[in-house]
């Protein structure tokens, strides 16, 4: 067995899958005072995952709660459902959301009128919904994460000629010597995003969860990909990138857990802003491009080029899906388009009419002002 799984292993490492001809992970070896990237360093990023998790719980249970008080973030109260066990069992085995045929069969199994099971649904529904405080403190250790590694990466690289010049990430490869900052820019990032992975289970289940899952783990591998062939100068750009717009997500849902809805939606016009600009031109046109095109001026095309630009690939696809749904929010929050009812001029809305408009907000999580669900009359 063990025969076996060295030979794969053999097989997959092979020289001429990840490096151009001629090159390959001799070239990688420490020589002359000079330090490259290897394998083996990626281990550090299990102990830093399981501190990350270590330093959220106090985090959110110190700071961020401090922080939540102090913007005066309150859960409203919410009226549970009655004790009702054919009820409690449909909701459980089969829909929180009962088709009108459901309902009208669920009134006779548990002898209560249709407005009664509907107002069951509703409340058990909210009952299972997370607390803003609970949201407010996620938000709160991601946004802290976020914008202290957009500074650190940024700190690190403005004074590279790779940050300028992006056809310097090329210039050598793929004997790159490992600076210190890159190094602990990478395992850090990557000890977060693993932490992520750990913590999804007890974490607001979004309704992106799928698409996030996917992120991550394209990410991670990635990150950690581009560190193993030396693609680290292209890896530190991507995650600066990354960085430059999470931050203002984060805070928008923040000042939105709080009522400051205005502060939200401008901040959440900002990050939308941003997001475009570094995630579909700059790192498409400027980033992609020069990963998928220059360094065939250099050398002919090999796996490891095209497993690493797949990789891109997928993220970019990714953000094209989720910029469509941040468009769409951002045109509502802009001034002049928030919808603001008139007083006694409300008319009563069935759920279906207004159904598509809170899943279209609820897409980005649920988490942005819902004025704009104003019906007027």
């Amino acid at each position: 067995m063990l025969t076996w799984l060295r030979v794969l292993s053999d097989w997959i490492w092979q020289d001429r899958l990840w490096f151009p001809a001629g090159l390959g992970w001799a070239n990688l070896k420490d020589r002359d005072g000079q330090v490259f990237a290897k394998g083996s360093d990626l281990w550090v990023i299990f102990p830093i995952a399981v501190c990350f998790l270590i330093i959220r719980q106090i985090f959110e249970r110190t700071v961020a709660v401090q922080l939540a008080s102090l913007l005066r973030v309150r859960e409203k109260p919410r009226v549970r459902a009655a004790p009702n066990t054919t009820l409690e069992s449909y909701f459980c085995n089969a829909s929180k959301f009962p088709s009108q045929s459901s309902v009208e069969e669920l009134t006779k199994q548990s002898a209560c009128s249709v407005r009664q099971v509907q107002r069951w649904f509703r409340r058990r529904r909210n009952q299972e919904r997370p607390s803003q405080i609970k949201k407010f403190r996620e938000a709160c250790w991601r946004f802290t994460f976020y914008v202290l590694a957009f500074i650190a990466g940024l700190g690190a690289l403005i004074d590279k000629p790779w940050f300028y010049d992006m056809e310097e990430m090329w210039n050598g490869f793929p004997t790159l010597p490992l600076l210190p900052s890159q190094y602990w820019y990478y395992m850090i990032e990557l000890g977060f995003y693993i932490s992520l992975l750990f913590s999804v289970a007890t974490d607001v289940k979004r309704k992106d969860f799928k698409e996030q899952i996917v992120h991550h783990v394209a990410t991670i591998l990635l990150i950690s990909f581009s560190w193993l062939v030396n693609y680290i100068r292209a890896g530190t750009l991507i995650m600066l990138v990354h960085d430059a717009s999470d931050y203002l997500l984060e805070s928008a849902k923040m000042f939105n857990y709080a009522g400051w809805r205005k502060t939200c939606n401008y901040i959440f016009i900002l990050f939308a802003a941003v997001f475009i600009l570094t995630r579909l031109v700059i790192l498409p046109f400027w980033i992609i491009h020069t990963t998928w095109v220059y360094p065939l001026t250099l050398y002919p095309p090999f796996f490891g080029f095209y497993f690493f630009n797949g990789l891109l690939f997928v993220l970019q696809c990714l953000h094209i899906f989720w910029a469509g749904l941040i468009l769409r929010m951002a045109i509502k929050f802009l001034p002049g388009n928030v919808c603001i009812p008139k007083p006694n001029h409300y008319r009563v809305v069935s759920w279906t009419e207004i159904e598509p408009r809170v899943r279209l907000i609820s897409k980005l999580n649920g988490e942005f002002p819902l004025n704009v669900l104003c019906s007027v009359g």
